[in-house]
């Protein structure tokens, strides 16, 4: 007989991290005719913060909720400088002994300055500049980030958000870098785009599926000038209702004519939980079910049947979603750990996930695939050609990184400790 898992054995893939880009992200990938004007990160003395410039603006802040190991009352829009983070924010060697530190295979790593759908570069009134940065980034993320730790990180390109012709041609053209996911945005009108409803995204959806790539969205993607909320509200309301924008991002495509003509586009909505998921589709199968006046058409498929084809799932910490799993489709869910953010579960990802499954009865085949098979096999990437699967255990990652440091540290002591190897932020 098979001896049960215990959470030592666990593979772990994380499907929405970040990263908090490092300033010389530009310098090996951009035309030199765009050199001078590219986005470039800048210190502000008086404000002692940097932030990512160029001539459309600024950016919001780059480092916002990057708090891994800081105490818990420095939390907050700080820190503002890279000198006061912890260093796999943007190391990505530093990042990978976090990851190996946690418990962590692999991990699909979401843009910070840019955005997390890419509508920092969409701002940029010069078209040809805005696509060479946006290029340009993809190729460092594809080709520095994701390629310096094979098997370790999915890569994860964004899209030129103006222009459906160009994100279809960047779509074949990252995958053939071997990218099989790319960001998209839960609310392209609210951006000033045409809506998923009028067919122009089709060129987009059409070469998504032609190349087996992904469609990765990232809960806030579709916020016009940030969190909405009144000023009045509390900072817990705008946090916490982002969160939500799952729901109607996955209405919106389900009902959309974009499934019906790509019936094999895959879609991954990333922080957006799954607790949420059953009552959603109860209420999709009693309106197909008693409203059919509207004419709505699945092609001969249930709403939960759509669901289950077409959408991955992925939550950090939702153990209602996992009581309900079997209502959400076992083979519909991911697993993520939001580093470096301040909702994530580093360094004790596992335990916190082996508690929910231990609460949820999940059985060995179910761990197993919403640990890591569901992840790798709808995104199409293959970890173990790299990291044998009996390496790539929690169990086995750890051991590896017993030295790395894992304690709260504050933004001075973490600045002190870059100036002496860098010497003072300018």
């Amino acid at each position: 007989m098979q001896k049960p898992m215990e959470l030592k054995d666990m593979i772990l893939v994380s499907v929405d991290d970040h990263i908090i880009e490092p300033p010389d992200l530009f310098a090996k990938h951009l035309p030199k005719k765009w050199a001078d004007r590219a986005p470039k990160l800048t210190y502000d003395a008086a404000r002692k913060a940097q932030t990512w410039t160029w001539e459309y603006g600024a950016s919001m802040t780059a480092f916002i909720n990057a708090v891994v190991t800081l105490p818990s009352d420095e939390w907050g829009f700080d820190p503002s400088t890279l000198a006061e983070l912890r260093p796999g924010c943007y190391d990505v060697a530093h990042r990978v002994r976090d990851m190996d530190a946690n418990g962590i295979l692999a991990s699909m790593c979401f843009p910070s300055f840019p955005g997390m759908c890419g509508n920092y570069f969409a701002v940029a009134k010069d078209k040809d500049l805005g696509l060479a940065c946006l290029r340009a980034y993809n190729d460092w993320h594809i080709d520095e980030w994701c390629a310096s730790h094979p098997g370790r990180f999915i890569p994860l390109p964004v899209s030129p958000l103006w222009s459906p012709e160009l994100a279809a041609e960047e779509v074949r053209r990252v995958a053939r870098k071997g990218a099989t996911a790319i960001t998209f945005t839960e609310d392209a009108e609210n951006l000033g785009y045409p809506s998923i409803h009028t067919g122009a995204w089709d060129p987009f959806f059409a070469a998504c599926v032609d190349e087996g790539v992904v469609v990765a969205i990232h809960i806030a993607s579709g916020l016009a000038g940030g969190f909405p909320g009144r000023d009045s509200e509390p900072l817990d309301v705008r946090y916490t209702m982002p969160t939500w924008n799952a729901l109607p991002c996955a209405a919106n495509f389900l009902w959309s004519k974009a499934l019906q003509k790509f019936p094999d586009l895959k879609i991954a909505l990333s922080e957006g939980g799954t607790s949420w998921i059953p009552g959603f589709l109860d209420r999709m199968e009693r309106h197909y079910d008693k409203q059919r006046w509207t004419g709505a058409d699945l092609g001969g498929l249930t709403p939960t049947e759509t669901f289950q084809k077409h959408f991955l799932a992925c939550f950090i910490c939702d153990p209602s979603g996992l009581l309900l799993r079997d209502r959400i489709g076992i083979d519909n869910i991911a697993y993520e750990v939001d580093y470096p953010h301040s909702d994530c579960t580093f360094p004790g990802s596992p335990e916190e996930l082996w508690e929910h499954f231990e609460l949820a009865g999940a059985t060995d085949e179910e761990i197993r695939k919403i640990g890591h098979e569901n992840a790798l096999r709808w995104l199409r990437f293959d970890a173990f050609s790299h990291v044998p699967k009996s390496e790539a255990t929690v169990g086995v990652l750890r051991a590896r990184a017993a030295d790395v440091d894992l304690r709260v540290r504050s933004k001075k002591e973490y600045r002190k400790a870059w100036e002496a190897e860098h010497g003072a932020v300018r």
